[in-house]
């Protein structure tokens, strides 16, 4: 069984920056596509930032040069550096599968941007 540890939430204010990890256990991530999702309060689930197995990235379009997908693999752990802050970004930040079928998710961890 495959469990996901994120960490590294907090209260920033806008301008500010947060790096989250994401920590696995029970399967290597290096061998998974793997994304960030966020969900804000009322909205559904979306993806924000995904590295593949070979290291090609992609972001979503509201977070395209502000924040940085990573994986170290040593580590078996996701990161996701997240600058210039916005209050939009304010959500539940989770990490899974890219794609396939999804893992158990996380606990997640909650990020507030204050304006």
């Amino acid at each position: 069984q495959v469990q996901l540890v994120e960490s590294g939430g907090g209260l920033v204010q806008a301008g500010g920056s947060l790096r989250l990890s994401c920590a696995a256990s029970g399967s290597t991530l290096s061998i998974n596509p793997m994304a960030w999702f966020r969900q804000a309060p009322g909205k559904q689930r979306e993806s924000v930032a995904v590295i593949s197995s070979s290291g090609t990235i992609r972001y979503a379009d509201s977070v395209k040069g502000r924040f940085t997908i990573s994986r170290d693999n040593a580590k078996n752990t996701v990161y996701l550096q997240m600058n210039a802050m916005k209050p939009e970004d304010t959500a539940v930040y989770y990490c899974n599968r890219a794609s396939g079928l999804f893992w158990a998710w996380g606990q997640g961890t909650q990020v507030t941007v204050s304006s």
